[in-house]
């Protein structure tokens, strides 16, 4: 059982970091995800008979209002966020207008066995992405027990991610149960994975993916590569790839990264075929064409249905499956049959006994798009801090539990 579960909450305050960095538009939360998924964790610590304090970022405040005059704090302001987490908890969550100061201090005092309060946007303050002792100390007064369920903010060694860990004692800090999936997940797919074990990496560059798929080399079997960093493959290979995008910067490296995945007997799976367009729209005419003679003029939005018989048949076979990126541009209808098909390979082997984690925005995006998350094994809510995870970089947030 972990830390988290087998904690006794009552008459305990829970300073809790949680990831509410949603996306808002007009004032509505258009995607809840990130909120929900924290939920277990909250409900936890109040069925226990404890009591809750959240932080939470939301944005870039200073960055952003430094660059747009026309902004101000309310545009990143957590209350827009109070009252669909009132409406999910089925409870009323307080509310401190900031994260420091008086008005904070005295109503995380004066909470009672299940209560909650939500702290305002933790980086109002510069000292939150600096990582500053002295701003964790403060917001770490809060509480008796910290409680990391951010794994979105895992890989930044913020105050409120990272650093405010060093002020409670080995026992009184934990992961929440968000965070603990999370790391599970991804230690299973690195550590612990079963063979054939395939990564089907997409997104538009490989500059984006080099670290992963370098690390990957040494834990996987099978690499399928597809979206717009495939191009840049075949013009290293010495094909005509059109107006396809390409960082011609990358092609010694595309090369390199083919002679490494050979001499490590990994294989690497480009997509043969792509649908091609003859401009960046969703109403562009389309065909099909072989990814080594496209022709001038026409770019590949999509992998083609070669490619998508290749790789459908790989994931088949695999037993886990890591998918971080699309295979084209799916929000556009015309191009988004090659990602909906390897979505559907991947159900289909999660049904037939494989491990599947999809993480990144992207493939996140999609699977949700399609109707799939429920249907493979873990989606993950941390784009950046998944990717870097499995860079085989130490994560900060996960460091200073652990």
């Amino acid at each position: 059982m972990s830390k988290f579960s087998t904690f006794d909450f009552s008459g305990k305050k829970a300073l809790i970091r949680v990831d509410f960095n949603v996306p808002i538009k007009e004032g509505k939360i258009t995607d809840d995800t990130r909120i929900k998924a924290a939920l277990p964790t909250i409900k936890k610590v109040l069925n226990d008979g404890g009591s809750v304090i959240l932080m939470s970022h939301w944005g870039r405040p200073i960055k952003d209002m430094a660059k747009k005059p026309e902004l101000t704090k309310a545009d990143f302001s957590l209350s827009r966020i109070v009252a669909h987490l009132s409406e999910l908890l089925g409870t009323e969550v307080q509310f401190a207008e900031d994260c420091l100061g008086q008005d904070a201090t005295a109503k995380a005092n004066a909470l009672q066995a299940g209560q909650v309060l939500l702290l305002e946007n933790v980086r109002y303050y510069k000292e939150e992405e600096q990582g500053d002792a002295g701003f964790a100390e403060q917001l770490s007064k809060y509480g008796e027990v910290y409680v990391n369920d951010a794994f979105g903010t895992a890989h930044r060694a913020h105050a409120s991610t990272a650093v405010i860990a060093q002020y409670f004692q080995p026992e009184q800090k934990m992961f929440g149960l968000l965070m603990e999936a999370e790391v599970t997940a991804a230690q299973k797919v690195l550590s612990q994975s079963d063979k054939p074990f395939t990564a089907i990496i997409g997104g538009a560059k490989v500059s984006d993916k080099i670290l992963i798929i370098e690390n990957l080399l040494e834990k996987a079997t099978d690499i399928i590569i597809g979206g717009g960093m495939a191009y840049t493959f075949y013009k290293a290979m010495g094909g005509n790839i059109g107006n396809s995008l390409c960082e011609e910067d990358r092609l010694e490296m595309a090369n390199a990264l083919l002679e490494t995945a050979k001499a490590k007997g990994v294989n690497i799976h480009l997509p043969v075929d792509s649908i091609i367009a003859d401009k960046f729209a969703p109403d562009a005419a389309t065909k099909e064409a072989d990814n080594v003679s496209i022709e001038s003029g026409w770019m590949g939005l999509d992998i083609g249905p070669k490619a998508v018989a290749d790789f459908k048949n790989i994931v088949s076979n695999s037993k886990t499956i890591l998918w971080n990126g699309p295979m084209g541009v799916f929000e556009m209808e015309a191009f988004q049959k090659g990602t909906k098909a390897i979505a559907e390979a991947v159900v289909e082997a999660t049904e037939k006994g494989a491990f599947s984690l999809v993480g990144g925005g992207d493939s996140v995006a999609a699977v949700n798009k399609f109707g799939f998350a429920d249907k493979v094994s873990y989606v993950s809510t941390g784009g950046g801090a998944l990717l870097e995870f499995f860079e085989g970089k130490v994560l900060p947030g996960i460091a200073a539990i652990q």
